[in-house]
């Protein structure tokens, strides 16, 4: 029986060889390599059970079913599992720091951020005192928009008359005296249409040169008569320029003088409604002094002061939050811990009082400086008032001398006989008709002061025996004036007597 069962194992065990060499082909992986490594290292020391139930024919069964592994297969598979073990170590450092490598650059996002958020906040500061600056700036011109736009409603009660000017009163066709027009013009005027008859074809320059050329032969005797009439005229002319003159000159004075009333009336209105309207507009609060003392703070501001900065760092920054917990700690603290800031309160408070004392030494300085200057002005003030009065006193008394000149020369001309003989023209006078004549002819359209001033170089330029002429034409007029001035001296005695 014990030979059979010997002589039957080696068929047994060789059957199942065929059997698992087809299972070969399913090989396990390396965690499961590594799991069955693991676990046969722990089983191998272990002793194996043998209980009462066992069956060593079952044991011996299932021992020769197991696959038969060869020691150099145990030592690849051992290779294996040792690389795969290093591989998933690698693997894990790998990840490890890719890892660390993520939080190092999240740190890094995370420092930018922050930093950004307090440039932020920084920024969003700055905005925020920008639009309480524009805030003011804004309020401050709204008060004065409103100050102009009650500027605007002044309206002065006072009247301004106008005074027209004498340019003004020529314009609108007052009675102006014309230049008095010399002899010669006054004899070509009487020639004028006896010529054009005798020239009907002539023109105007033909005319005028036939008229000088009779007016050369024309004698003194018959010139007589357009001189006088010049004479007249001019003397009338005159007197009424003179007039004018005065009277323009009066005017003038009256006018700057009315001005300037005027515009000192219209000042002092201005000034009293520019004043109350800054009333209206002024606020309770007066304007600060910029150069005066500060009021020095009290112990316990000096303490909120000194524990502000701590308490912003702790994310306390409401100014009342800040005000209530520095209330309580001042509260709760001793006299000792109180002390070192009211001495410096106590040093602050004696420093502003002298501060004072000199504040108010050269507040005393500048109001008297003040009153100086305004004295200064008074007196400025009252003598330009004197002068102004002295200018309207000078206006008055030119205009009353005018008018009194006015009255003389009326009364004058009232008196004045028209048959009494005029007095004859001097040499000069006479010479300076003929040239002037001359040079009119000669220089048409030529200016008036230019011909005076040709005439003044010729008549110095003549001889003794060319001026003898002159001379004694006009001691011909001066006699034969005198005669006739005898004649009437004799018929105004004789209608006397009558």
């Amino acid at each position: 029986m014990a030979d059979t069962a010997v002589s039957e194992m080696p068929n047994n065990t060789r059957k199942p060889r065929t059997t698992r060499k087809a299972l070969k082909a399913k090989t396990p992986s390396t965690n499961e390599a590594n799991i069955l490594a693991g676990t046969v290292s722990e089983a191998a020391p272990s002793p194996i059970p043998t209980g009462p139930g066992s069956d060593p024919a079952k044991e011996n069964h299932e021992s020769l079913s197991q696959p038969r592994t060869s020691p150099k297969k145990a030592a690849k598979a051992s290779r294996k599992q040792s690389k795969a073990a290093k591989e998933t170590q690698s693997s894990f450092e790998k990840d490890l720091q890719e890892m660390e490598e993520k939080l190092q650059a999240l740190r890094l996002e995370k420092e930018k951020t922050e930093e950004m958020l307090k440039e932020k906040e920084e920024i969003l500061k700055l905005k925020e005192e920008e639009l309480e600056f524009k805030g003011r700036e804004q309020d401050k011109l709204h008060m004065e928009l409103k100050k102009l736009q009650k500027l605007k409603e002044f309206k002065p009660t006072m009247a301004f008359p106008i005074i027209p000017s004498q340019k003004d009163k020529k314009k609108k066709g007052g009675p102006e005296m014309k230049r008095p027009s010399p002899p010669y013009v006054l004899w070509c005027k009487d020639q004028w249409n006896q010529v054009k008859q005798e020239n009907p074809e002539a023109e105007f320059k033909d005319i005028s040169t036939i008229l000088g050329a009779k007016w050369k032969n024309v004698t003194a005797e018959e010139k007589k008569p357009y001189e006088d009439k010049y004479q007249a005229e001019k003397e009338a002319y005159l007197q009424v320029m003179a007039k004018e003159k005065r009277e323009s000159e009066a005017m003038h004075l009256f006018e700057e003088e009315h001005k300037q009333k005027t515009a000192m009336e219209l000042l002092e209105q201005y000034m009293q409604f520019k004043q109350e309207a800054e009333k209206d507009n002024k606020k309770n609060k007066k304007e600060k002094d910029p150069l005066k003392p500060k009021q020095p703070m009290s112990a316990f501001f000096l303490f909120t002061n000194e524990r502000r900065a701590a308490l912003n760092a702790q994310n306390i920054k409401s100014a009342l939050e800040v005000a209530k917990i520095t209330g309580e700690e001042w509260k709760n603290m001793t006299e000792e811990q109180k002390g070192p800031y009211e001495e410096m309160a106590k040093k602050n408070k004696e420093r502003y009082m002298q501060e004072m004392e000199v504040y108010k030494q050269q507040k005393e300085e500048e109001a008297a400086i003040c009153r100086k200057e305004e004295e200064e002005m008074m007196k400025l003030q009252k003598h330009e008032a004197f002068q102004l009065l002295k200018k309207k006193e000078k206006t008055e008394n030119i205009i009353k001398k005018t008018k009194e000149i006015e009255k003389k020369k009326k009364e004058e001309k009232k008196l004045a006989d028209p048959n009494k003989p005029k007095r004859p023209a001097s040499s000069y006078i006479l010479f300076s008709k003929e040239a002037r004549k001359n040079l009119l002819e000669e220089r048409p359209g030529i200016n008036n002061s230019t011909i005076t001033a040709l005439i003044s170089v010729k008549w110095k330029e003549l001889s003794e025996e060319e001026r003898k002429v002159w001379n004694d034409q006009a001691a011909e007029a001066m006699e034969a004036y005198k005669k006739e001035l005898e004649e009437y001296n004799k018929s105004v005695a004789a209608s006397i007597q009558d």
